[in-house]
C-alpha cells in the first residue's frame, strides 16, 4: 500500500471515530502550595464546602476545562481558591495520580503541581466553593480528603530532593535575605541542622547569590543582605548544597 493510501485509511478512521464508544474519565489539577511561615514549612489547604468530603481539608484544585491546558487550569484554580496569582508563585508539575477509586464521584485522574511562594507575597482567601482556607505545618496535618495525604507526602519528598540539584529553595525567600535566613530555609525544609561553615563554603562555590546594598538588624552584628543571581544557572550549580 502506498503512503497516499495509508493516509486515506488513517483519515477515514479519524472521520469515523465515535467518542461515545469509550470511557471518558474526568481530569483535575491539584496544587500543593508550600511556604515558610512562623519558621515552619507550611502547606495551604482549603476546607471543602460540598460533597464529597464536605467539611474536610484538601489541596486546592478542580476540574480541567475542555478549552484550557493543564497548567492554565492549575493557575486558574490557584487564583480562584486561594487568591494567589500566577505572578506570585513558582509552579512545577509534580505527578499524575490515577487510582480508579480515588474519587467517589467518578473516575478522576489528577495532574498535580507544587507551588513555592514567599510569605511576603501571600494574601490567601477562600473562593465561593471553599468554606475556608488556612496554612498547616506539613508535620501537623488534619485528616485530608481524597488521596491528598499521599500527594502531600510525595510533594514534600520531591521538594527535598530538588534542593539537591536546583535553586528552588530561593523561591520561598523574600527578594533580599541574609545567609542565615537562607540556611534556616534549607534546614526547615530538610528537617535537619546544617553546619554553618560547610553550608556557606558550598554556597560560595555555587556562585548563585550576590551581595546587595543594605543590612538587616539581627539584634547583634548587622547581617548583610543577598539575593539570588538571576543570571545564575538554577539547575545543577547548587548540587550538594547540603551534606
Amino acid at each position: 500500500m502506498t503512503k497516499a493510501n495509508n493516509f486515506r485509511v488513517a483519515e477515514s478512521e479519524v472521520n469515523t471515530y465515535d467518542a461515545t464508544q469509550y470511557d471518558r474519565p474526568s481530569v483535575t489539577t491539584d496544587v500543593v502550595i508550600f511556604s515558610i511561615l512562623d519558621e515552619m514549612l507550611k502547606v495551604l489547604l482549603i476546607k471543602r464546602k460540598s460533597w464529597p468530603f464536605e467539611g474536610m481539608w484538601a489541596i486546592p484544585g478542580g476540574f480541567v476545562k475542555m478549552s484550557e491546558s493543564l497548567e492554565a487550569a492549575a493557575y486558574r484554580e490557584l487564583a480562584e481558591e486561594t487568591g494567589v496569582s500566577d505572578q506570585d508563585v513558582y509552579l512545577e508539575q509534580l505527578y499524575t495520580f490515577g487510582e480508579p477509586n480515588r474519587d467517589p464521584r467518578t473516575r478522576v485522574i489528577t495532574v498535580t503541581y507544587f507551588a513555592l511562594v514567599s510569605a511576603d507575597k501571600l494574601s490567601p482567601q477562600a473562593a465561593s466553593d471553599a468554606a475556608d482556607v488556612a496554612w498547616f505545618s506539613v508535620y501537623e496535618l488534619p485528616a485530608l480528603a481524597f488521596d491528598h495525604a499521599e500527594i502531600l507526602s510525595y510533594a514534600l519528598t520531591r521538594l527535598r530532593y530538588k534542593l539537591e540539584y536546583s535553586a528552588v529553595g530561593f523561591q520561598l525567600l523574600p527578594e533580599k535575605f541574609t545567609l542565615r535566613e537562607l540556611q534556616d530555609a534549607y534546614e526547615i525544609i530538610l528537617g535537619t541542622k546544617l553546619d554553618k561553615g560547610n553550608f556557606r563554603s558550598k554556597l560560595r562555590k555555587t556562585d548563585v547569590v550576590e551581595a546587595v546594598n543594605g543590612f538587616r538588624d539581627t539584634g547583634g552584628r548587622p547581617a548583610r543582605l543577598y539575593r539570588f543571581r538571576e543570571d545564575a544557572v538554577a539547575e545543577v550549580k547548587t548540587r550538594r548544597l547540603f551534606p
